[in-house]
C-alpha cells in the first residue's frame, strides 16, 4: 500500500533536472532582519517521515523556505537517499507532501547559527515536538542534528540512526546535520545516511 501511495504522489515528469529558484536572493539587510522570525511547518497528518531541523537559519526565515541557505545539503541528501525522484529546490518544498514527507524545527526562532540556541530552548522544543507528533501521527520522525537531539531529549550518548524509544508513538531516527558547516560529512556520506532511513521506512 505504501508503494502505491508513493507512486501516486510522484508527479508526472518528475525526473527532470532541479529547477532554479524563482525567488531573488535576500539582501544582507533582509537576512539581518530575519533573526528571531519563525516560518510555517510543512506538515500534514499521517506522513511517512517528518524531518526535524534544529531551527531556521536566516535564509530560511527571510525566504519562508526550509533549509534554504545555499550550501545546505538537505535537499541533495534527500534525493541521494531515495526520498525524491529528483533534487527539489527549496522553492518547491510543498512537493514533499506529495511524497509523504514534511519538515518542522526543534526550535521555532531563526538564528545565524544553531549554537546560538540555549539548552532550555532545545528542551522546550523537544516537548513541543512531542505534542506535534502526537497530533499529526507521522510514522517516522527524523531529527537532523545529533547534538541538538542529545540536549533536547536528555540523551547524551545518542548516536546516529534508529533510536530505541518512540516519540509520540512514532519511530525515531537521528540524521547528521546537513549544514555546509558540518565538515564531518560529505555529500556522499550524507546521502548514504538518508538512504539508511529510507530503507527502514520502506521495510516496515
Amino acid at each position: 500500500m505504501r508503494n502505491e501511495r508513493r507512486a501516486a504522489r510522484e508527479p508526472v515528469g518528475s525526473r527532470r533536472a532541479p529547477a532554479a529558484s524563482r525567488y531573488p536572493r535576500p539582501t544582507r539587510e533582509e537576512l539581518a532582519a530575519a533573526a528571531d522570525r519563525t516560518i510555517p511547518d510543512l506538515i500534514a497528518p499521517g506522513l511517512d517521515v517528518l524531518f526535524v531541523g534544529i531551527n531556521p537559519g536566516l535564509w530560511s526565515a527571510a525566504t519562508g523556505r526550509h533549509f534554504a541557505r545555499p550550501g545546505n545539503r538537505f535537499w541533495p541528501a534527500l534525493h541521494r537517499g531515495g526520498f525524491t525522484p529528483r533534487q527539489l529546490p527549496p522553492s518547491e518544498q510543498e512537493e514533499l507532501l506529495r511524497y509523504g514527507l514534511g519538515i518542522t524545527n526543534l526550535v521555532d526562532r531563526a538564528s545565524a547559527r544553531a549554537d546560538e540556541l540555549t539548552a532550555e530552548e532545545l528542551v522546550a522544543g523537544a516537548e513541543s515536538l512531542t505534542a506535534k507528533v502526537e497530533r499529526y501521527r507521522p510514522r517516522w520522525v527524523a531529527v537532523v542534528g545529533v547534538t541538538a537531539y542529545r540536549i533536547g531529549f536528555a540523551r547524551p550518548k545518542a548516536g546516529f540512526g534508529p533510536q530505541p524509544e518512540l516519540l509520540g508513538g512514532a519511530r525515531l531516527w537521528v540524521l547528521p546535520n546537513p549544514s555546509g558547516l558540518n565538515a564531518h560529512f560529505t555529500p556522499e556520506t550524507l546521502g548514504a545516511a538518508f538512504a539508511e532511513l529510507h530503507a527502514a521506512t520502506t521495510a516496515g
